[in-house]
């Protein structure tokens, strides 16, 4: 039988045995329409009645302010529209991090298409929401504010004590969305409304929750039903509803031993991979994390070619890179952190994974990483930025190289960046041309991992689509620290003289 290991319940957990055993029982006696009066009625109305209050001691709110619903995003579109219906005297302005769920995003969406406000707080490169931004966006005005307890993608805490604190000192609900932390432990702090779905802690597929705690404004979006307070139309699947609360039960008492234990094993996949794998950078809080989930981005590679290698050799990993053939944009959240989106690999550990299969996992991925660059022709590396400085010696390095990567996918760009860069001196300037979504990203981690300046970017003429961009980066004659702001800075204003006009060097940015 072939290698197996299934790193990537972040997604979705594999069924937990509890779960399992409580659906098929509750199949058997939970199977009729809880509203109905007769025996079979009365069953399956005990079975959901008995999980709404075992759920709600877990989540920590009141069951008659937990409604279940067909799904975590159903419960994030119903809350975030029925906080917003109940509050729209007050405002139409809606506060979310950049690094939310896509569902909150498509909600966000949603509302600004219907004349909303939508305000989106940045994170720092770890991904975390500084309590001070959530203080700053609030005004008289804003309705809601949306703020995950732990990101989906890198694994970082919130600080939803601080954010919560922060609301309700300034009257306005905060909706968390909990999928990825509540098989964890109960979410702190004063929120109004949280968010859940049983697939992420090993309940099945089709049950999310929703908590709208006691005076929280709200009118729910959809015609109003008499069942599960008139959020959710229609009852709900109660041997599903069982098997979900079961699972969350199960995977809490799990949760001590699991946390430390995953805790480390995630601790020696962040340490290991940089020394193992060059180019490579770790994503996310290193401290202020889910104990099974981390992400790291390797250079000169594509993530949906990594994910097929890996599961060649028997691991199930996803990417948060979306630089397919099929789209040509990085994922939102390493986008708004601004590293590294090709490449990514988000390995998130399901409870029982051992440390065979974590070493199993480091002896394998360097070999595959390797591979793939090699197919992509990336430059090596020997150490230090090489790549930005391999060609210091050469007496013929010029000043400008420009680099057309026109219909390049992502991480060819970066990659041609690299190349030219051995072709000009210290203090000369590649100037990439490239309409693929990521590459402003892209280029911009890299001179960041390379130690090199990101001068600016400007629109190119002559593509309809508006996408074609030319990124000059400066080849620096000594490293620029790790820390320092030139690497990753915001460029000002694109150059004068227009798009497609000769650059200050007198370079030809044709469209």
């Amino acid at each position: 039988m072939p290698y197996s290991a299934y790193f990537d319940v972040a997604s979705t957990a594999p069924p937990h045995p509890v779960a399992r055993q409580a659906l098929l029982a509750a199949l058997e006696e939970g199977w009729a329409d809880p509203t109905r009066l007769h025996r079979e009625g009365r069953r399956a109305r005990l079975l959901l009645d008995t999980a709404r209050e075992a759920a709600a001691e877990l989540i920590g709110c009141r069951p008659d302010e937990l409604s279940f619903t067909s799904s975590g995003s159903r419960a994030l579109h119903t809350g975030i529209a029925g906080a917003l219906a109940g509050r729209r005297r007050v405002g139409r302005r809606l506060v979310i991090s950049a690094v939310e769920h896509s569902a909150v995003l498509r909600a966000a969406e949603a509302h600004e298409a219907e004349g909303g406000t939508v305000v989106r707080m940045a994170p720092e490169r770890t991904g975390r929401i500084e309590p001070g931004t959530v203080t700053d966006t609030l005004t008289g005005d804003t309705a809601l504010v949306c703020l995950q307890s732990a990101n989906h993608e890198v694994g970082t805490e919130q600080p939803v004590i601080e954010a919560a604190e922060t609301c309700r000192a300034a009257g306005v609900p905060l909706l968390v969305d909990a999928a990825q932390s509540l098989g964890w432990g109960t979410v702190p702090g004063a929120w109004s409304l949280l968010a859940a779905s049983a697939h992420k802690w090993g309940g099945p597929a089709g049950v999310g929750m929703l908590v709208v705690r006691k005076g929280t404004r709200f009118v729910a979006p959809l015609p109003r039903d008499e069942r599960e307070a008139g959020r959710a139309p229609g009852f709900p699947a109660v041997p599903q509803v069982v098997a979900a609360v079961a699972a969350l039960r199960a995977v809490r008492e799990e949760a001590v031993e699991a946390d430390g234990r995953l805790r480390g094993l995630v601790d020696r996949i962040r340490e290991r991979v940089p020394e193992l794998v060059p180019d490579t950078e770790v994503v996310g809080d290193p401290v202020r994390r889910l104990p099974h989930l981390v992400t790291f981005s390797c250079l000169y590679v594509d993530g949906e070619a990594l994910v097929h290698a890996l599961d060649r050799e028997g691991f199930a990993i996803s990417s948060g890179s979306s630089c397919t053939s099929d789209t040509l944009e990085p994922s939102h959240v390493l986008r708004a952190m601004g590293v590294l989106s090709s490449g990514n690999v988000r390995v998130s550990l399901p409870t029982g994974t051992t440390g065979e299969e974590v070493d199993r996992f480091l002896d394998v991925l360097p070999r595959v990483v390797a591979g793939i660059r090699e197919r992509y022709g990336a430059p090596p590396r020997t150490g230090g930025a090489q790549d930005a400085r391999a060609g210091e010696a050469r007496p013929d390095g010029g000043t400008e190289v420009t680099v057309d990567a026109l219909g390049l996918v992502c991480p060819r760009p970066v990659i041609e960046l690299a190349r030219a860069m051995a072709r000009v001196r210290p203090g000369g300037v590649v100037t990439v041309l490239a309409d693929d979504g990521a590459a402003e990203l892209d280029i911009r981690a890299w001179c960041h991992l390379r130690e090199q300046e990101f001068l600016d970017e400007r629109p190119l003429g002559g593509d309809p689509a508006g996408a074609a961009r030319a990124y000059r980066v400066r080849r620096t004659e000594r490293p620029i620290p790790a820390d320092d702001p030139a690497a990753r800075r915001v460029p000002g204003p694109p150059p004068t003289g227009g798009p497609g006009s000769a650059g200050p060097h007198g370079d030809g940015l044709r469209p």
